[in-house]
């Protein structure tokens, strides 16, 4: 299912089989986000992610729209803290067009100024629309405060102080400093061979400058800032997010967090905290967990939103829960239910080929290979009650930081 090739300028490939796919999918994955940014550039991975599409020597920013839409295909693009993505989808047939306009985006976007000042004010507009939205705001002042004095800690989108210092020099050396193949690979997902596959990104992409870039100065956070936190803000709902530091994308106990995430707030109506917080008691719509693994470090957070007055006893309806699962190991059979629960989401989001394309992207830059379903279930299937146990032992009320917005 999976095929690899890397190009004489070290740049990593990976071709997903898809025989049957009427659309393809293929795009580039940057080892560069939010935490990789000076003080002075916070913002910038994201503001670069914006430009990136405003034109190159040869094509305008309405040439490039019109390029993959003219066929029917999207162009996209997304930030992480540790990440940025660029990638189309289109109707099969249509490789040799999607390769040759990414390859001249990531190696020779300009960055127009008359541009990249219109986009200046779309991207104001995004980061203050945020502020507008109290659980997005609650997510980021979360992070502002659980990794505070770490790269971790501000938000993607920056500040419109630091947004108004950019211009097509600062983008345009981002993109020679961290759009190189060693800190890249490509992703493919359809039904063109790979043998093709390879021979078209290898011409489209031989150009792209390898140098020698500087290694990236990631430091995991040194402390972990304690937290207790209320603030009004006028809402007409009570938004409270909990969370404490996890572990890393390599750590051994990354399969038993993920699985417990699931097990306490996952999609499923049966998740801990549903059953106890709306289906018991009605005092939420919903209420949800995330599990996030950085290279270096994790971060598990849950979230829910309910009436004002309501709020004290959703928190300690919370820890109560996630206390439980630290002092009592789960039953082993509630253990297999919730492992064979995961597998079966775990096959139904396989079928998502948006979510399987940018996936190898990632699983390639991080770990040079990518798993295979079977492989993955088989982890999980290995999850012992003791590693559970372990995992929620790390996100016990002792360790957890709270924020509430109402």
């Amino acid at each position: 299912m999976y095929s690899y090739h890397t190009l004489p300028s070290g740049l990593r490939i990976v071709h997903v089989a898809a025989p049957h796919a009427a659309a393809e999918y293929f795009g580039v994955t940057v080892d560069a986000g939010s935490r990789d940014e000076k003080p002075s550039q916070y913002g910038l991975a994201h503001f670069v992610e914006h430009t990136i599409f405003k034109g190159t020597p040869s094509m305008t920013s309405m040439d490039i729209i019109n390029e993959m839409e003219s066929v029917g295909g999207e162009l996209n693009a997304y930030t992480t803290k540790e990440e940025t993505v660029v990638y189309s989808i289109f109707p099969f047939g249509h490789l040799e067009r999607a390769s040759a306009l990414i390859a001249q985006l990531v190696a020779e976007a300009s960055f127009p100024v008359d541009e990249i000042e219109r986009e200046r004010e779309v991207v104001a507009d995004e980061i203050n629309s945020y502020l507008d939205v109290p659980s997005e705001a609650l997510a980021d002042d979360f992070d502002d405060l659980i990794f505070a004095g770490s790269q971790l800690s501000h938000n993607i989108l920056g500040s419109i102080e630091t947004l108004n210092s950019f211009t097509s020099d600062t983008c345009r050396n981002w993109l020679k400093e961290m759009f190189v193949p060693s800190r890249m690979t490509l992703f493919y997902l359809g039904a063109t061979d790979p043998d093709r596959v390879f021979d078209t990104l290898g011409r489209h992409f031989s150009a792209l400058k390898t140098g020698t870039p500087d290694r990236l100065n990631r430091v995991a956070p040194d402390s972990w800032p304690e937290f207790d936190q209320i603030r009004d803000i006028d809402s007409h709902q009570s938004h409270t997010m909990l969370g404490a530091p996890t572990v890393s994308l390599y750590s051994p106990l990354r399969q038993a967090h993920a699985l417990l995430t699931n097990i306490i707030g996952g999609p499923g109506m049966n998740s801990l905290l549903n059953i106890e917080l709306r289906e018991k008691r009605g005092l939420v719509y919903s209420a949800d967990a995330a599990s996030t693994a950085f290279t270096d470090c994790g971060l598990t957070t849950i979230y829910f939103g309910c009436d004002d007055s309501d709020t004290l006893e959703c928190r300690a309806i919370t820890r109560q829960i996630l206390d439980n699962l630290a002092e009592n190991p789960i039953d082993p059979l509630q253990l297999e239910r919730a492992k064979r629960q995961l597998a079966g989401q775990m096959i139904i989001a396989s079928e998502s080929h948006d979510a399987m394309a940018l996936s190898a992207g990632r699983s390639l830059l991080r770990f040079g290979a990518v798993m295979t379903l079977r492989e993955r279930t088989e982890r999980l299937m290995s999850v012992t009650p003791e590693q559970v146990a372990e995992a929620a032992s790390q996100i016990c009320s002792k360790n957890l930081r709270e924020l509430t917005f109402c």
